[in-house]
């Protein structure tokens, strides 16, 4: 059993939606400003927040840097999310068997 503050059966929050809905409005901040001071394109920036490109580890740095967070928290959001959705399709991994230590 994984140890969670999540329910299992619940989709976890795509990183893009808490720049979307937490903190461009905590900051009054376009898309545009907010990928200016990333150093990113617009395209870029709207694709994360409407949860069209998942985030990468270059990203969360950068998130990081300008929000005075660390990497790892956007990159744990990121994680959980994709962790989730294969498991929402175990055929994905029906291929794979463990493999048993010799006795």
């Amino acid at each position: 059993m994984r140890n969670s503050l999540r329910k299992a059966n619940r989709r976890p929050t795509h990183p893009g939606a808490i720049l979307r809905e937490d903190v461009l409005p905590a900051l009054g901040m376009t898309q545009t400003e907010f990928a200016r001071r990333l150093g990113v394109s617009r395209l870029t920036i709207s694709e994360l927040i409407h949860e069209r490109r998942a985030l990468s580890p270059e990203m969360a740095a950068r998130l990081g840097k300008l929000l005075a967070t660390t990497p790892e928290s956007w990159l744990n959001m990121q994680t959980a999310l994709d962790l989730w959705e294969i498991e929402q399709d175990p055929a994905r991994l029906a291929e794979v068997q463990p493999i048993h230590a010799a006795n």
